[in-house]
């Protein structure tokens, strides 16, 4: 494993603490797929993520991080983001083979791991979180979102949410206290983060938005009406949040209660739904097929006509700094005064 650097300094503010650490995982590749020509989204370019990163790593070393590890990746976005900077030396870039697949990202969280992160900024969708919550459930996640179907990972500028973090890596606020863990879908091995979808489909890997009129049924831990995707199915009739003990099951059919989404940005369908309700926390729901499993848009499983997965909603995932309210315990306590 390539060091491009070695340095590490004391963090001041906690007199005789451990080396406080924070690793930034970036997804070259999210905001950039095909949904760009067959829908309306937006494209999130390498010199937006140089630029997130660095706001990131000024904001994290800003409130007592003493050292932040980035990841090579084909694009070099996270070496430019912090080649000028006068802070550099409080960086680590990990390097390690690159297949320039999904398992890129989990072995840079393992590296990370190994470094001795447990608290992660993650650039990327819903896929990328998954995969961070999938290798290190216990880890403790700012998703900052630059994918497209997004509703696990939020909107917030770079420099606040470094700074968000900062101040859970540092150990100035106590994530036990402030932080709450996400909600997950556990399907065997696997899981979902935000939705597992049945489709009526026989291509697995396709980056496509769903065809509505292919949806068989869903199971959300969040159904958010303020969402892209198929959370809105649920959220137009029964929101449900990350803060809410509960998932939401929905049966699509070819009749039933009528509703608009936007399955993708600026690409709206009608959805019919025959059943809608909740599903408590460790809850069993079985799904059959024929059909593909997806989860969080990934089309991952395929399901034979009589094969069937249980699918449970349990709250056992990474714990989630939220930015805005860590900003406010921390003004509240006096932690951004100097001196």
């Amino acid at each position: 494993m390539g060091v491009h650097s070695k340095s590490r300094v004391k963090n001041k503010r906690v007199p005789g603490s451990s080396i406080k650490r924070l690793g930034i995982v970036v997804n070259p590749m999210s905001g950039r797929d095909v949904r760009r020509v067959v829908a309306k989204a937006s494209t999130s370019t390498h010199h937006e993520k140089q630029q997130q990163v660095t706001r990131l790593v000024l904001g994290a070393l800003g409130q007592g991080v003493d050292e932040i590890c980035l990841a090579n990746e084909p694009f070099r976005i996270n070496s430019r983001a912090v080649e000028n900077l006068p802070q550099k030396d409080h960086v680590k870039i990990l390097d390690f083979p690159l297949t320039h697949t999904a398992a890129d990202t989990e072995t840079m969280v393992r590296y990370m791991w190994e470094e001795g992160c447990r608290v992660f900024i993650v650039l990327g969708g819903d896929g990328t979180n998954r995969i961070v919550a999938r290798t290190f459930p216990e880890s403790i996640i700012l998703p900052l979102s630059t994918g497209t179907n997004n509703v696990f990972p939020s909107f917030v500028e770079a420099s606040i949410a470094g700074a968000a973090a900062g101040l859970i890596a540092s150990g100035q606020v106590d994530y036990r206290t402030h932080c709450q863990r996400c909600k997950q879908i556990h399907i065997g091995s696997e899981i979902a983060l935000i939705d597992t979808v049945l489709l009526n489909e026989k291509l697995l890997g396709s980056l496509l938005p769903y065809e509505t009129s292919n949806i068989q049924s869903l199971l959300l831990t969040r159904a958010e009406p303020a969402s892209i995707g198929v959370s809105p199915i649920g959220g137009y009739l029964m929101p449900c949040h990350q803060e809410d003990d509960f998932g939401v099951f929905v049966k699509c059919g070819k009749s039933g209660t009528t509703i608009t989404v936007p399955i993708s940005p600026g690409l709206y369908n009608d959805v019919h739904v025959e059943e809608i309700r909740k599903v408590e926390l460790s809850e069993q729901i079985t799904i059959s097929g024929p059909g593909l499993l997806a989860f969080d848009g990934d089309r991952t499983i395929k399901l034979k006509a009589g094969e069937s997965r249980e699918l449970i909603v349990k709250r056992d995932g990474p714990w989630i700094i939220e930015s805005n309210n860590i900003m406010r315990i921390a003004a509240a306590e006096g932690l951004f005064v100097i001196g």
